[in-house]
């Protein structure tokens, strides 16, 4: 295998592929990248066993990526991509020499490398399925922002830890709960799914790739499996395994009417939360009390070590109730961020029952976010 590249073309496609790299993994080749010079194209191919993760450079006969001789070779990926990212050259060469040596040179520079033959590496098909999904990059971007974030961290409910995918017909439902929260997000499919599907993808596993999609109007493709769902971004594909298991019915935790909503600014209401939280004790926990007086949204927190803190702002309701209650700020500022309306609807139902955040602007996303009992 030798070739000469850009500098950029190559650091660009190593930078997607190493985020399925992992050093605390048992299979060593799989510290590596697969390099594979087929057929006037690179492909480099990662995998931890949890993710893989594959993208091409097509050669179009110019000066950015010429090939001299085809070949396979795995590459260990910290180094090479310390390598590529560090020299300072436009253009690298990549010389395997013996099978097994890799020589990567440029004008002034010179590293020698041992690779792994690619017979070691495991076989990896990356399958893709005839009935697949379709979603614009952008949409599929505003999904994992605005739902990725209310999954849990705990190990122990396994189910939690993921987004759920339900697909009935043309409709896409995205949900995402840890129990104290949670965020949900419906996008209608431009055209209708031949089968139906309810399936759990790990959060980090979506948001890794969420990070390196292309651009907005650019199509993701999904095929999904009984135990793995494959994406397709053009020359990108981002295979994750699925949770085994049934994800929890979250409708019900929707309540069907509430007794007064009240409206404001989401920028004001983000920033009261803001400050008021900077007294509150418990991080963890950090808990704001809100309660209304006619017009007038109060804002109170306090802590016996470090002091009160009280803020007033206006708001419109719509009935002249009142209500006093209090959550975590660190879970409603973070229901909030998902939003990107100027106004957000506060709907309360009880003192006691969980709180929906929605906006007329964009009733695709609503945000709930359980109460914390302060007595």
């Amino acid at each position: 295998m030798k070739l000469t590249i850009k500098k950029d073309l190559l650091l660009d496609a190593l930078n997607k592929v190493s985020k399925a790299i992992s050093t605390k993994n048992l299979i060593p080749v799989l510290a590596g990248i697969k390099f594979e010079l087929k057929k006037k194209k690179l492909t480099l191919t990662a995998s931890d066993n949890d993710i893989t993760i594959q993208t091409s450079i097509d050669c179009n006969d110019d000066d950015d990526f010429v090939i001299e001789r085809e070949g396979s070779i795995i590459i260990q990926g910290k180094y090479i991509l310390d390598i590529v990212r560090k020299l300072p050259d436009k253009y690298i060469n990549i010389d395997v020499i013996d099978e097994l040596k890799i020589l990567i040179y440029t004008e002034n520079s010179e590293f020698n490398l041992n690779g792994i033959s690619e017979s070691e590496y495991p076989n990896i098909g990356l399958e893709e399925s005839k009935k697949k999904v379709i979603l614009k990059a952008g949409v599929f971007k505003s999904i994992v922002n605005q739902t990725a974030f209310a999954s849990s961290n705990e190990e122990s409910k396994p189910v939690l830890t993921g987004i759920n995918f339900n697909i009935v017909g043309d409709m896409l439902e995205c949900n995402s709960t840890d129990s104290y929260r949670l965020a949900r997000k419906v996008v209608k499919l431009d055209k209708e799914c031949e089968e139906n599907y309810n399936i759990v993808i790990p959060s980090h596993n979506i948001i890794e790739f969420s990070k390196i999609l292309g651009d907005d109007e650019e199509e993701v493709e999904l095929h999904i499996f009984n135990n793995k769902i494959l994406f397709k971004n053009g020359n990108l594909k981002f295979e994750s395994r699925l949770i085994n298991g049934t994800y929890p019915n979250t409708s019900n935790l929707l309540p069907d009417d509430s007794y007064l909503i009240i409206s404001t600014t989401l920028d004001s209401f983000y920033s009261v939360i803001d400050r008021v939280s900077i007294l509150t004790s418990d991080k963890e926990k950090n808990i704001v009390t809100l309660e209304t007086n006619g017009n007038t949204l109060i804002l109170r927190s306090s802590s016996a070590e470090i002091g009160r803190v009280e803020e007033k702002m206006p708001i419109t309701k719509n009935n002249n109730e009142d209500i006093k209650i209090s959550f975590s700020a660190k879970y409603m500022m973070e229901a909030l961020k998902s939003f990107s309306t100027e106004t957000v609807d506060i709907h309360f139902v009880g003192e006691i029952k969980p709180i929906l955040i929605k906006s007329t602007e964009d009733e695709t996303l609503t945000q709930l976010v359980l109460p914390i009992r302060t007595y």
